[in-house]
Order: C-alpha cells, then sequence, then structure tokens
C-alpha cells in the first residue's frame, strides 16, 4: 500500500501517475479511504467506500489493458450531496431527504463516472445549499482544514474542506451566490463558477434556477482545468444548459500573462474588506504586472444593484421551489434556513421583474469593461474565515452580517452569469486562506485559468 506522504501532491500528478502506471487507483483510493476515516472536517455525508474500491479496481484493469479514458481515470473524487447519484444516497443535507436514493445519475455525476473517475462520496454543504456558511447541515457543520473551529465556507463547503484537506484530488460543487468560490477561497483551494449554462444541471437539487451553476473545486488551477473539460458539455434534461462544441480548458495554461491586461476595481469590489485580505490581493496584483501583464484600474457600474437584484431574485426562487414543504412540514426544516425561506413569501412580483432587467444590464456592463481587459481582479471573499455559528462580523468598523459579507464579492456574477475563477493568494497572518477572484467574458473560462495559473506558478501552489 501507497504511503500517504508519496500520493502526489496534485490531480494533474496523479493522473500521469495513473496513466504510466506508476501508482495504483487501488492503493491511491485505499490511502484515501483510510484519510477520511481519521478526518475531523465532517466534510461527507456518506462516504461510498465499497463503490469507491469497485471503481478503482476496474480503472486498474481498464489502464492496464490500455483503455485509457482520460485524465479523471482512475481520481478519487467527491460530489456535492444535491447532486443525484443512482444507488447513492443523496440527502441535500435535509431531514427531509435523510434516506433519500436516487435511481439515476446526474448528468455530471454521469459525466464523471464515463470518465473513469473514483467515486470517494457525497460531500457535506449548507441544508438545501441555502447557506454560505456549511455550518447549518442536518449532519453537522463542516470544519475548516486550517482551522476546526472556523467555518469552511458554503454551501459547497465540504467539496472544499475535502480537497483542501487532501482527501480526494477534486470534487463537485454549486454555487448560487459564492457557493464554490466561498469555499474554495476560505479553504484554500481553486474553484471555478463557469459561465451560466457550460455545466449541465439535470439531476442537481435546485436552489434558484436562474442562478444555479455547477462547477470544480480542485487543489491547483490546472487540476480545476481538467476537471471543467469533463464536467462541461450539453444537458437535454437542463433547459438552460447551452450547447458548445468540447473544450479543452487547459490549453492556454502556458500562454504566460505578458502583454494581457488586468482590470482592477474602483469601488464596490474593495469597499469593507478586511485589511489582510486587500493586502494579499493587492499582492496579487503587483506579482501578475510582474509577469508582465498591464494593470488598469476600472469601474464596474451598479453592482450594489445587482448584488441586490441577485439577492432578491434568490429569495424568491428559492421560495418557490419549496412552497409546498415549507406549507406541510416547515418544522422540519432547519430553524435558520426557514426563516430565510419564508420572506420569499413577502416578495412583490414588480421587484422580481425589475431585477430580471438589471440581470441583462449588468451583464452589458461588465462585458463593456471586459471589451478593455482580459480580466477583472478582486478578493472573492472580503473576509477570512469566521467561527462556526458566528452571525455577525465588524470589518474595518463596517458591522454587517457574515452571511451578507461571505456573498458580497460573489453574488453579482451569479445574477449575470460570467464565468468567475478564485485562486488561493496567501494566507493572513492568523494561517487563514485568502482567495482572489477572476471574471472573464462569457465561455472564456481558458483565460481565467490562463491567469490563475500563471499566479499559482509564480508563488507556487497552495497544496
Amino acid at each position: 500500500m501507497v504511503r500517504r506522504t508519496e500520493l502526489p501532491g496534485s490531480l494533474t500528478g496523479l493522473s500521469r501517475a495513473l496513466r504510466t502506471r506508476e501508482i495504483s487507483p487501488v492503493e491511491v483510493t485505499e490511502a484515501l479511504l483510510a484519510r477520511i476515516e481519521s478526518d475531523g472536517t465532517n466534510a461527507f455525508i456518506t462516504v461510498t467506500a465499497e463503490r469507491a474500491m469497485e471503481d478503482a479496481r476496474r480503472a486498474e484493469t481498464e489502464i492496464s489493458a490500455g483503455a485509457y479514458r482520460g485524465p479523471l481515470h482512475g481520481v478519487p473524487v467527491g460530489i456535492k450531496d444535491l447532486v443525484d447519484t443512482a444507488g447513492v444516497r443523496t440527502t441535500m443535507a435535509s431531514a427531509f431527504f435523510e434516506h433519500h436514493v436516487p435511481d439515476r445519475d446526474a448528468a455530471v455525476a454521469l459525466r464523471l463516472r464515463q470518465a473513469g473517475s473514483v467515486l470517494l462520496g457525497k460531500t457535506n454543504t449548507h441544508e438545501f445549499a441555502y447557506g454560505p456558511t456549511a455550518d447549518r447541515s442536518f449532519f453537522g457543520p463542516t470544519r475548516n482544514p486550517h482551522d476546526p473551529g472556523r467555518i469552511s465556507g458554503g454551501s459547497s463547503g465540504g467539496s472544499g474542506a475535502a480537497v483542501a484537506a487532501g482527501l480526494l484530488y477534486g470534487a463537485i460543487g454549486s454555487d448560487t451566490g459564492g457557493s464554490i468560490r466561498i469555499p474554495a477561497a476560505l479553504c484554500g483551494v481553486a474553484g471555478m463558477k463557469p459561465t451560466f449554462g457550460r455545466v449541465g444541471k439535470g439531476g442537481v437539487f435546485p436552489l434558484a434556477q436562474t442562478l444555479d451553476h455547477v462547477g470544480p473545486l480542485t487543489r491547483t488551477v490546472e487540476d480545476n482545468a481538467l476537471f471543467l473539460s469533463v464536467l462541461a458539455g450539453h444537458d437535454p434534461m437542463d433547459p438552460y444548459s447551452v450547447d458548445r462544441p468540447e473544450e479543452d480548458f487547459a490549453r492556454d495554461l502556458d500562454r504566460g500573462v505578458w502583454g494581457a491586461v488586468v482590470g482592477v476595481p474602483t469601488g464596490f469590489f474593495f469597499e469593507h474588506v478586511e485589511v489582510e485580505v486587500e493586502a494579499r490581493v493587492r499582492q496579487a496584483v503587483e506579482t501578475l504586472q510582474s509577469l508582465g501583464a498591464e494593470v488598469r484600474e476600472v469601474e464596474v457600474p451598479n453592482v450594489w444593484e445587482t448584488l441586490h437584484a441577485q439577492r432578491l431574485t434568490l429569495a424568491a426562487e428559492a421560495y418557490a421551489v419549496h412552497e409546498e414543504r415549507l406549507r406541510s412540514d416547515p418544522d422540519k426544516f432547519d430553524d435558520q434556513g426557514l426563516e430565510r425561506l419564508l420572506k420569499g413569501e413577502e416578495l412583490r412580483a414588480y421587484r422580481y421583474a425589475n431585477a430580471q432587467v438589471r440581470k441583462l444590464l449588468s451583464r452589458r456592463e461588465f462585458e463593456a469593461v471586459l471589451e478593455e481587459v482580459d480580466v477583472i481582479l478582486a478578493p472573492s471573499v472580503p473576509i477570512p474565515a469566521t467561527e462556526i455559528g458566528q452571525r455577525q462580523i465588524s470589518i474595518n468598523g463596517h458591522a454587517e452580517a457574515v452571511y451578507s459579507a461571505l456573498t458580497r464579492l460573489t453574488g453579482p456574477t451569479n445574477m449575470n452569469g460570467l464565468p468567475s475563477l478564485s485562486v488561493p493568494c496567501g494566507t493572513t497572518e492568523a494561517g487563514l486562506p485568502v482567495g482572489l477572484q477572476l471574471v472573464g467574458s462569457a465561455f472564456d473560462e481558458a483565460t481565467l485559468y490562463r491567469f490563475g495559473h500563471a499566479y499559482e506558478r509564480a508563488v507556487g501552489p497552495a497544496h
């Protein structure tokens, strides 16, 4: 059996070693299952040890026979527990679905299965994905690997924590107001919210259907590009899915950023940002500049209005998803989740209609800026991880609810659907990770990966 310290540090490295048969998927899976057994982050709701070993043995046989399926073949992964997995419990972290076992795979779960990956289990989430802390799950809070008394960020907290703790090599998350990028930032991993419609959502339990995105969390940017290349594609079961040709999202990783233009926003994205977080992000800007990128200050207009529209849309659509359960069995919800959901009943229809107009205007406003720069760079989250259960925070004297602070910088691109990548950019003095956010043009994830990889290569990977 391979000792844990001998496992490759990245999905990319593991994939290479598996393909050349330097290491066995069975050995890797056994080692990771042992890690999970002794881990204290509560990153998993269901561990699929038997299924994982079957997947690993199948991958080993196929690779040995020369039937290599691609970069995720034999790679151990996790799936957020609101994504349907045939024959594997899928709970939405809720008492309503504690024993629910789907009979078919979601589109993204099927893509991972067809890619030959090894499913280690279903990762923990905030109940019904309706919260950015991941500390309100029917199965208990997810804990940050860097400080178990603090949140992992959410709602895809189990996916972020599992990747950061070295329990697997990549995981699926979902993102409606930041739920991939927030745990990526707070746990110190890479997380991509792709362009709206890029990754199919068939079989993924909805939070807000016009805002929901599905994407990967991984240890490195290159890993993330490889993972998205498997997940992306048209899904006929998702009415919002876009039919585009397959892409290799890692194709531009080695181009560098010499002569490219980074837009650093004035105003919204750097307002009420914790001092150490801003310092790390500003240092990242300097690093990209040292690599030959031009840095320009840019103004993205009306972002506060876009954020308010996103939050209103989320509240209205989340209530619509749960209306029947709210009427028939409200006490079965987590009490904090119930309180948030019920606020959606009070919203007026004209405000929702106005919010949808703001969605279209926001896309135009961001795209106008992106005609002048290659990427927009900002903090992913304005604060480091807070304590589990904490609900209020002061940021440089600015009092704010934790939920509001965590989603403030990520929510706007859920509204306009543009791709956004969170990349680790150092830690605070207390050792808590910080993330930088790269925003790009629609369906231009490859450029975000190019910039993220250039930065990561310059400073060294976080893992």
